[in-house]
């Protein structure tokens, strides 16, 4: 399946002000079953982009501004082949066919911090993950499933116009949240339970039951099995594997791989407004 993705991303001031660096992660991710046919980006006003990968292999652009704007818009524009099946069979090895488990000592320490969970204790989320535990052994694609799945019937999904992200305790408490809180709500439940876990950000190629209108940035998760890798989560659609998601950063947390972050110089009354736009269509 070929796709184009173009999507805009303006601030708007009350008057010029100086725009900081901006880091922008807009570019999607390769990988055996995502191919990138073509990719631009840009912004107005015109600004220098210095490329790098940051530790998660997510490509990075810093944007550096050398005018004064009243108006910042960024537009990324790419083509992609992805060719994941929309029900995929997952080739997990048998030693973890069943939960409880144990990581070798050497994915434990390559895992590193998709394992690690909040600082602050949330002992209602550890709590509502191991309800999910039908007994020991149980089977652990299913444990993750129903995980799953258990977040729509925890919360209702509502899109969050205010940045970052809420903790999965206040997901649970609220019963409400965006497609990154419920990415961030599964995250720590599986981590509760011992699983290695990173959050996704991208766009999803069609609209499901918790998404009307334009299509907008998603956010999802993916835990590690051996054998199969990272198998993809999203919770907001009760979807798993990777078919019509569309990858552009990974990270231990959501508000860590923010497609476009950065500041301006001037006062905070100067900020009018952000606004968002992308589009997904069938490409030839």
């Amino acid at each position: 399946m070929r796709l184009s993705v173009s999507h805009h991303t303006t601030y708007r001031y009350a008057r010029p002000v100086i725009l900081q660096p901006h880091r922008l992660r807009l570019h999607p991710r390769s990988s055996h079953n995502l191919a990138v046919v073509y990719a631009t980006l840009a912004c107005s006003p015109a600004a220098a982009l210095q490329w790098s990968q940051d530790a998660f292999g997510n490509l990075v652009a810093v944007a550096s501004f050398h005018e004064m704007a009243s108006e910042l818009r960024v537009t990324s524009q790419f083509v992609v082949d992805l060719t994941v099946e929309e029900w995929p069979v997952f080739q997990i090895d048998p030693q973890v066919h069943s939960y409880p488990f144990g990581y070798s000592p050497d994915e434990v320490m390559d895992l590193g911090g998709f394992m690690a969970l909040p600082d602050r204790a949330a002992p209602d989320v550890a709590a509502w993950a191991r309800g999910f535990v039908r007994g020991a052994p149980t089977d652990t694609l299913s444990l993750l499933k129903d995980i799953n799945a258990g977040v729509l019937g925890a919360a209702a999904y509502g899109a969050r116009d205010e940045e970052g992200v809420q903790s999965a305790s206040e997901t649970l408490a609220r019963r409400s949240g965006s497609c990154r809180d419920f990415a961030a709500l599964f995250i720590d439940a599986v981590r509760h339970l011992g699983f290695g876990a990173r959050a996704v950000s991208g766009y999803l190629a069609d609209d499901g039951p918790a998404t009307t209108g334009p299509s907008t940035t998603h956010a999802w998760a993916e835990v590690y099995l051996p054998g199969a890798g990272w198998i993809a989560f999203d919770p907001t659609h009760n979807r798993v594997g990777g078919g019509k998601l569309i990858a552009v950063a990974v990270g231990r947390t959501s508000d860590a791989i923010v497609p476009v972050t950065g500041g301006y110089s001037g006062s905070p009354e100067d900020f009018l407004n952000m606004t968002v736009s992308v589009s997904i269509s069938p490409a030839s």
